[in-house]
């Protein structure tokens, strides 16, 4: 049986410093099941992504480059790999004017509902470092939408003389280790924020190569610099002041537990299901993504333990990978 990673092709291509597969565009999903899942673990991966990059920081900042090294590599095969095979299985990225719409709505409601919703509770719990960012994301999407519907006017109305936004490349903004700065609804809204600013940022690098792929090089870069505001900005001063990032025994213990749940428990039961109703590609994808989330807990482990007795926190973990 040919299974989806397989079938797709590993190729050079870079975006925003992750090396992406080659995955065919078409849907290999119909089970409705089986593509709520795969969207589901496509925003784990997503999460993963890009917390595991927060984490390389710290470790970073630490002097524990090995750490670095490791929650970096993984966390591009998160993206480079699992997100964007996934992607391919449900045929999740479409025409460029496709992506555009999907885009559009998501950017508009975020601008509209979430982001105003979310600091509106924030002035109830009485937390103004939230209400201050909630307010500056709602800006952002907004911006975001409109550069958008811009481009898609432009590439629908190929005569009329207008040109594709190309956006601004914002300077990422480092995130700052700590616990939580808020508590309550605010602090599940600040985590649910994480999640969605990373799966748009895994979304539009998919979106960005695409675009690349088919010479529209200045709608790519759209793409790139919005994605790149996503994680760079959005994502990491959400993270800091929901607390996401901790000292690097504790993030190496985090990432430990979601690969191993991952591994032992999400990826088997999908698999299982996919292959219930005749999923195949499915199946032996979400198979082989548990073995690989097995592996990064494996690697994980022997990080931690190298740290905790005095090591560098890498050594081993890299040998045991090697």
């Amino acid at each position: 049986m040919r299974t989806v990673r397989a079938a797709v092709a590993a190729v050079a291509s870079t975006v925003l410093g992750v090396g992406l597969v080659q995955a065919p565009a078409w849907a290999e999903v119909a089970n409705d099941t089986t593509r709520a899942n795969t969207l589901t673990a496509m925003r784990g991966e997503a999460f993963a992504h890009a917390s595991y990059l927060a984490y390389g920081a710290e470790a970073a900042r630490n002097g524990h480059a090995d750490i670095a090294d490791l929650f970096v590599a993984t966390g591009g095969t998160e993206l480079g790999e699992h997100f964007t095979e996934e992607a391919a299985l449900i045929g999740f990225v479409g025409a460029d004017a496709a992506n555009l719409r999907t885009s559009i709505a998501g950017e508009w409601h975020e601008a509209t509902v979430v982001y105003p919703r979310y600091a509106q509770q924030a002035r109830r719990d009485r937390c103004p470092q939230a209400v201050r960012l909630f307010r500056e994301l709602a800006a952002d999407e907004a911006t975001h939408a409109a550069q958008f519907r811009l481009a898609l006017y432009a590439i629908t109305h190929p005569g009329s003389g207008v040109r594709v936004p190309v956006g601004t490349p914002v300077p990422p903004v480092p995130t700052v280790a700590g616990t939580p700065v808020c508590s309550g609804a605010t602090q599940d809204n600040l985590e649910a924020t994480l999640r969605g600013e990373a799966f748009a940022n895994a979304s539009y690098t998919l979106y960005a190569e695409h675009a690349r792929s088919g010479g529209r090089l200045r709608l790519a870069r759209l793409w790139e610099n919005t994605a790149g505001q996503e994680l760079g900005e959005h994502f990491a001063e959400t993270a800091t002041l929901a607390g996401l990032v901790r000292a690097d025994a504790e993030n190496l213990r985090k990432a430990i537990d979601g690969e191993t749940y991952e591994a032992s428990t999400m990826y088997p039961s999908f698999a299982r299901q996919a292959a219930s109703v005749g999923e195949d590609e499915a199946a032996d994808l979400f198979a082989e993504i548990a073995h690989d989330e097995a592996g990064h807990a494996s690697a994980f482990l022997f990080a931690l333990v190298d740290l905790e007795l005095g090591g560098v926190g890498g050594d081993r973990a890299a040998a045991r990978r090697g």
